[in-house]
């Protein structure tokens, strides 16, 4: 059986964000260990880790594009990355284990990408 992808999208609250202090540089090295960790352990699972995104997005439509994100948006996406499992349960276990959902109001939202 072939594993399936799947695409992680890392998303926070940015009231969560700026009700939070900056972490100590010993609370960046932990956060930075446990990240290595996990993807030591995950290693096989992973694809693409993506990368932490800008805050500057566009929306484009037919009409044109749009400066994004807007003001009344709740959540803001800071990353992806693509991982392989099996089924969505192994999926949803990594991304649950992953630093992504560390931090408070954070969250990883699990697609899985279609094969055809």
């Amino acid at each position: 059986m072939s594993k399936k992808r799947f695409l992680c999208l890392q998303r926070s609250q940015p009231a969560s964000r700026s009700q939070c202090e900056a972490p100590t540089p010993e609370q960046m090295q932990q956060m930075q260990s446990c990240f290595q960790q996990w993807m030591e352990k995950y290693r096989d699972h992973l694809v693409d880790l993506g990368g932490r995104l800008t805050g500057a997005s566009k929306v484009v439509t037919s009409n044109g594009a749009t400066d994004g994100p807007f003001a009344e948006t709740v959540e803001v996406l800071g990353g992806y990355m693509i991982i392989e499992a099996d089924d969505v349960a192994k999926a949803v276990e990594i991304a649950q284990q992953s630093p992504g959902v560390m931090g408070p109001g954070s969250s990883v939202e699990v697609r899985e990408i279609a094969t055809s």
